[in-house]
């Protein structure tokens, strides 16, 4: 049940019943205006650079990020016109993994080291070596890998030692905002799990964790749950928003956990899966779901509410390698072209299998050295095939992760799949995802389940409804694609043998790695 907010001003009962969704991407930042019922009605988004001028670098200015959360938000309210008076609040979304170090004045030191930076590459892999590695994991639900903060602060001590002991604080993009902005140093359950820090038990800082990065409690910010708000603007706020001071500011939480909620993946063993450049695969459950060798992720939503998953490197990035290599002029519609293609071909592709780790792989290897591959070609294969198999390719891998969690949990036999980003253009990528997962497949007609996602956690945390739930029954709008039972048998001998050459390669992978680096 949904309560609005109220706010009383001389004498009057104004309902403050709207509310804007914030989302702190790697490429932009969107916020977006809310209705009582989750329809979108005002939106404004801002872009900003990756910086990649050191090898394995991946940096972002954060007060040119701060610059576009400001200017978005200010035009999303312009655009408002009198439906600002009835914003209620503000909630976050954010990237994960992100690491800034600021002096005892909250300026940075450095840039924003984002999620895709791996000169901490040789830290992780050290991290996973070790006998204390699994232990590790099980404590935090994070992966051991570069994009997490623990390493980059390993990274950072010894190849910027200036830097690391001149930092105050060691703080994510969201915090560095909310402390612009409230001058406190706060953050979110889901952000502080995505440090590689935080004890999913205690949900409190790890203190062997803590050792292992060689900072105390007091340089990181201090944890609040995604629930909890600010009572009121700053004066800061205020002044550049052009809200009212009474709007409320919810912390909330990280992309990954928001987006499910925001697309309806919020019932438990319901799956979200996104496949962008790169991709993700997410489920809820009540408790934490960790995997026994540490390759998916496990990360609060609230501390009832757990997303269990992984990201993959490769989903639409594999799609476009394959069109760059068979398209050698840009057409307008040789996307399309090339997706029809991949239905020209059957089912299995005759056999051939690819495997997507073009840019390395995060979910489920974790290796950043895997190589991509074609295993099975054949005289009788033709670009159709090869087509086909990438699409295929890049589902199996998903449904690789997908498996890992599903087998510490009972998967309920009405289980559905949430499916979003721009793979959603392709036809043929859409029934081969249902047709592998062999479940019906829906697909949202909104395309901001983050900002989305964070004005439902906040209705939660402002107690305008009893249980976190998803948006009014009324704007749910999904297109659907149901599985092809015909294709079950085809997809489940072939996903085994997939999972067979994946293992069986995994080995040369460093080889090559070097070879190719000669």
């Amino acid at each position: 049940m949904l309560l609005p907010f109220v706010n009383v001003l001389e004498g009057e009962c104004m309902l403050k019943s709207y509310a804007l969704g914030i989302d702190i991407g790697t490429t932009s930042t969107k916020v977006v205006l809310f209705d009582e019922k989750g329809a979108a009605v005002a939106h404004h988004s801002k872009n900003y650079p990756l910086l990649a001028e050191i090898p394995g670098s991946a940096e972002q200015n954060p007060d040119e990020i701060y610059e576009a959360v400001i200017y978005s938000l200010r035009e999303t309210v312009r655009k408002s016109g009198d439906l600002a008076e009835k914003i209620g609040f503000i909630s976050f979304s954010t990237a994960m993994h992100s690491l800034i170090a600021v002096d005892a004045e909250g300026k940075p030191l450095t840039n924003s080291i984002t999620w895709a930076d791996t000169r901490s590459e040789s830290y992780a892999f050290a991290a996973r070596s070790s006998a204390e590695g699994l232990d590790l994991y099980k404590r935090t639900g994070v992966p051991l890998h570069p994009m997490t903060p623990l390493f980059k602060l390993q990274w950072l001590k010894n190849e910027q030692p200036d830097i690391f002991k001149n930092a105050a604080k060691f703080v994510g993009i969201k915090e560095y905002i909310l402390y612009r902005w409230f001058g406190e140093w706060a953050i979110d359950y889901a952000s502080a799990a995505a440090m590689g820090l935080w004890n999913m038990q205690t949900l409190d800082w790890d203190q062997e964790a803590l050792e292992m990065a060689d900072v105390t409690a007091e340089k990181l910010p201090e944890i609040k749950p995604t629930t909890f708000y600010w009572d009121s603007l700053s004066v800061t706020l205020e002044k550049l928003s052009g809200l009212d001071s009474s709007v409320k500011v919810v912390i909330g939480a990280t992309d990954g956990p928001l987006s499910n909620l925001g697309v309806g993946a919020i019932s438990p063993g319901d799956v979200a899966v996104t496949i962008g450049t790169s991709g993700a695969i997410r489920t809820i459950s009540k408790t934490p779901i960790l995997d026994a060798e540490g390759r998916t992720f496990c990360y609060p939503l609230t501390e009832k509410h757990w997303v269990s998953g992984g990201p993959v490197n490769n989903g639409g990035i594999a799609f476009q390698w394959v069109h760059d290599v068979f398209t050698e002029v840009e057409k307008e519609g040789s996307y399309e072209k090339l997706s029809k293609r991949a239905d020209a071909a059957p089912p299995g592709s005759d056999g051939l299998i690819f495997l997507p780790h073009l840019t390395g792989e995060r979910a489920p290897l974790w290796d950043a050295q895997a190589k991509g591959s074609f295993i099975g070609l054949t005289l009788r294969h033709k670009k159709d095939h090869m087509v086909r198999a990438v699409l295929e390719g890049t589902i199996f891998n998903l449904y690789q992760v997908y498996s890992l969690v599903k087998t510490q949990t009972q998967e309920k036999a009405d289980v559905k799949i949430f499916a979003t980003g721009g793979f959603t253009n392709s036809p043929a990528w859409k029934q081969i995802l249902a047709d592998v997962f062999q479940k019906e497949v829906n697909i949202p007609e909104h395309t901001e389940s983050s900002c989305l996602g964070a004005v439902q956690l906040g209705r939660f945390a402002l107690d305008e409804t009893d249980v976190l739930q998803e948006v009014s029954e009324e704007i749910k709008q999904y297109s659907t694609v149901m599985p092809n039972t015909e294709h079950a048998e085809t997809y489940g001998e072939l996903f085994t043998i997939y999972q067979n050459v994946s293992d069986a390669l995994a080995s040369q992978y460093k080889a090559i790695h070097e070879f190719q680096n000669k």
